[in-house]
């Protein structure tokens, strides 16, 4: 297996766009794609009265935020690898740091460092628009779905 440090390659700003607003889960959350590059990326979760998770601390749910960062981490493999591939959440863990501050949008930002064949590697962080004050953070590990190599066919001799 050998390691392969993310691309400089960039996919479209509009994919990640695309992605964000054809998966129908981000849909529901109100999920918007705010940056990308470089195998980072930065999305943004709007505060709403619907997600919140006990109504009397107006706090959004945690699960809110875990799909915000399982998706912004899909989304940096994406940017690192330059190009769009299947892949599925292999292990993604999450500490919670503190409540996220009612009435304030989340925004979710991840890095892909390393990829190799078949695994990406992520970490990430969940914050209200300072990233030195994280709500979370998270570190990840992606399954890369990447096309098998072929074997060249040889012409036959005539």
């Amino acid at each position: 297996m050998t390691d392969t440090p993310p691309s400089s390659q960039a996919i479209p700003t509009g994919f990640a766009q695309m992605f964000v607003e054809a998966v129908p889960q981000l849909k529901a959350l109100g999920v918007t794609f705010e940056a990308l590059e470089n195998g980072r990326a930065v999305v943004r979760l709007p505060y709403d009265e619907k997600l919140v998770g006990f109504p009397d601390t107006g706090v959004i749910a945690g699960g809110a935020i875990y799909t915000l960062m399982d998706s912004v981490a899909g989304i940096s493999v994406f940017a690192a690898l330059g190009a769009y591939m299947p892949m599925a959440t292999l292990d993604l863990r999450i500490d919670y740091l503190k409540p996220a501050t009612p009435h304030q949008d989340i925004f979710g930002e991840a890095r892909c460092y390393k990829l190799t064949r078949k695994v990406a590697f992520v970490r990430g962080r969940a914050h209200h628009g300072d990233p030195e004050r994280p709500i979370a953070h998270i570190t990840g590990t992606f399954f890369i779905d990447r096309p098998q190599k072929t074997p060249q066919q040889t012409p036959e001799p005539a």
